[in-house]
């Protein structure tokens, strides 16, 4: 079985009060700088509490392109705010977790946002996983996300 324990980083040009806001608002649903490769809908519990659910839908070719859609629900875990949110998958397309970590930098000015995703794949997305390199596909929409993020708010 083809399992992933990735790392994406990026620098942000923004302090982690910020970023944090950005984070919860686009888990929440707020569609500013994960689209077009992920959507994500928050359940009846924020997402940076405790307990929170989110739906993440992963736009294989981009929201509204047509294509395979990659549903799975995360619930968070844990949660220090400005510096950690924790999320076990809890079904779906993927089992396993993610961690967002921001590091401040620069005397606040800047910020390291982390986002490890330690996921099993589940069903037709196992045998994928097989042939194509499901890992690369989500550094990459990870990698355009954190530099949406930056384009979004650096240097405020």
């Amino acid at each position: 079985m083809t399992d992933y324990d990735l790392i994406d980083e990026a620098f942000i040009d923004s302090s982690p009060d910020v970023v944090w806001r950005e984070l919860v608002a686009e888990l929440g649903g707020a569609r500013r700088w994960w689209v077009p490769t992920n959507t994500f809908e928050a359940g009846e519990v924020p997402p940076d509490r405790v307990g929170g659910e989110v739906h993440v839908t992963v736009h294989t070719k981009g929201v509204d392109k047509g294509g395979p859609k990659l549903r799975f629900k995360a619930r968070t875990t844990a949660v220090e705010p400005n510096r950690r949110l924790v999320a076990e998958y809890v079904e779906g397309a993927f089992l396993g977790t993610s961690e967002f970590v921001l590091d401040s930098v620069d005397d606040g000015r800047r910020t390291k946002l982390s986002m490890h995703f330690k996921v099993a794949p589940q069903g037709w997305l196992k045998v994928l996983a097989k042939v194509a390199d499901i890992g690369e596909q989500h550094s990459k929409g990870t990698q355009g996300a954190f530099a949406n993020l930056n384009s979004l708010v650096g240097a405020r």
